[in-house]
């Protein structure tokens, strides 16, 4: 199967109270995800705005991929593809050992 999709994504920052707010959005045509990044700037630190973006929107995007890993392990699941059946002691460890038909790949 061959398919080609476009997903839009935006990341809006604001400047407000002594902090830098970070808003990464994801549309995927059928959801809209949000993710939501905060830094500040430590008083005693030199105040260089481009750090407290970086941190903001790095917090944004990771909060919005922990939202998308969720929605696909719940759409794994559905299908029979989940941790269904694994006995593990806990969530963490059951996460760890999760082995989905979609492998992370790091080449």
């Amino acid at each position: 199967m061959t398919r080609t999709l476009e997903w839009k994504a935006g990341v809006y920052l604001f400047e407000e109270d002594g902090r830098t707010k970070a808003k990464a959005v994801l549309d995927t045509g059928v959801t809209r995800l949000t993710g939501r990044g905060v830094a500040r700037c430590n008083p005693q630190d030199v105040d260089v705005p481009e750090i407290g973006d970086e941190l903001a929107v790095s917090r944004a995007m990771s909060d919005l991929a922990g939202q998308l890993m969720r929605i696909a392990d719940r759409d794994l699941e559905a299908v029979g593809a989940g941790e269904g059946g694994q006995t593990a002691p806990d969530a963490a460890e059951r996460k760890a050992d999760a082995q989905y038909g979609w492998p992370d790949v790091t080449a």
